[in-house]
């Protein structure tokens, strides 16, 4: 079915709308739908939905994340898009948080409920992203497949679970509190009953803030510190966003098998990761940020050649256009079946081209010591469109319509 554009955004803010309110999310909100102030309770501290970009790229991780991969099963492309309007519409709500009325026994309850009348925002965001396969031959978009978005392969020490990788649609969904963010799931999926289904979900955690400084890196289930490198300020224009302002998305579950690392030498496991383990500095220096200096150290006397960060990151001027902005979180999912402890990484990397940069790091990196360490399980590649810009506008609208 061909839709005029203009039309179509017309007519979806309109069904949007009628969508929420049908499936019983809370849009007949009191005058309370804005944010409260926040200098009380910080479960009331907003973050704008709309946006040049989408929120939950740039910001820093949430304490408490889900990752939602959905399959879209809607019987036609108008549905689809609907459906993806009413999803913008649906997060940008839960965004600036809300009250809602406790109706008539006998109807159905405008939300769960399970975090009362009075839903505050606990800094929640939502980031949307597109798998390659919503770009087959079921809704017509093959046109419009961004270039660069592909079917994650196969790489070198994969063991990738089916059930577990891949998808139309990913949700990003971070907040401070666990319960803020289990609550957007549901709100986020009732309103595309018949129009998706989920695919895989897993759900991840940030360590606290244990210092020595506001600016050290979280710490991971190996007991180092995560995404010290992270490019900053002016770098991340170049290395992130496209033209249109949307960038690729990277996410891969990623075991580590914390039983086998816990009976490997601290000596050892630093010299695999190419950091002290207490400080985070590189090896040889004394401060987590501090320059490794990989010219003074050509050999790998200090820091081995084949170290993680090394490997990752070798800066060189012919590789600081292949950096990445990484965002992970731990995860833990109890045992298997042997009894082990599945455990580990929800890898997200952001980047302007996967090809370019996440991938030239991976070959870097194919057959280095800590691959005896850990095992990728799951994931995908994915395209996170520019941000919104308003409450009639809706993430995909300009590259699907």
């Amino acid at each position: 079915m061909s839709l005029d554009r203009r039309t179509f955004l017309r007519r979806s803010a309109a069904l949007g709308a009628a969508s929420l309110a049908g499936a019983g999310a809370a849009t007949e909100a009191t005058a309370d739908d804005a944010p409260t102030d926040t200098t009380n309770n910080p479960l009331d501290a907003p973050v704008a939905f709309d946006g040049a970009h989408q929120a939950g790229i740039l910001t820093a991780p949430g304490a408490q994340a889900t990752l939602v991969a959905l399959d879209a099963i809607a019987n036609d492309r108008e549905a689809l898009l609907t459906g993806l309007a009413t999803l913008s519409s649906q997060a940008r709500h839960l965004a600036k948080g809300y009250s809602f009325a406790v109706r008539e026994p006998s109807e159905p309850p405008p939300d769960s409920g399970m975090l009362g009348t009075t839903i505050a925002p606990d800094r929640l965001t939502t980031t949307i992203a597109f798998g390659a396969s919503l770009f087959d031959d079921r809704y017509g978009l093959a046109s419009r497949q961004p270039d660069g978005l592909t079917r994650m392969p196969r790489f070198a020490d994969d063991a990738i679970d089916p059930d577990r990788a891949h998808g139309d649609v990913l949700l990003t969904i971070e907040a401070q509190q666990r319960d803020t963010v289990v609550h957007a799931v549901r709100e986020l999926l009732r309103p595309l009953r018949g129009r998706f289904v989920v695919r895989w979900t897993i759900d991840g955690f940030t360590a606290a803030d244990r210092g020595p400084t506001p600016q050290s890196a979280r710490r991971n289930l190996f007991g180092f510190r995560d995404g010290t490198a992270n490019p900053a300020g002016g770098d991340r224009e170049q290395l992130l966003w496209d033209a249109s302002g949307g960038t690729f998305q990277v996410a891969r579950t990623i075991r580590m098998h914390t039983e086998f690392w816990d009976r490997v030498g601290l000596l050892e496991q630093e010299n695999m990761i190419g950091r002290t383990r207490d400080s985070g500095a590189p090896i040889g220096g004394d401060q987590e940020r501090q320059d490794p200096r990989y010219d003074l150290d050509p050999r790998g006397a200090r820091i081995p050649l084949d170290a993680h960060i090394r490997l990752a990151n070798p800066r060189t001027p012919q590789t600081e256009a292949q950096r990445i902005l990484r965002k992970s979180f731990n995860y833990h999912r109890g045992i298997d079946a042997a009894g082990q402890l599945d455990q580990g990484l929800l890898f997200l990397a952001y980047n302007r081209s996967i090809q370019q940069q996440f991938e030239v790091i991976q070959r870097r990196l194919a057959g280095e010591p800590m691959t005896d360490y850990v095992t990728p399980v799951g994931g995908g590649y994915f395209y996170a469109p520019r941000g919104t810009r308003g409450a009639t506008d809706w993430v995909g609208a300009a590259l699907l319509t």
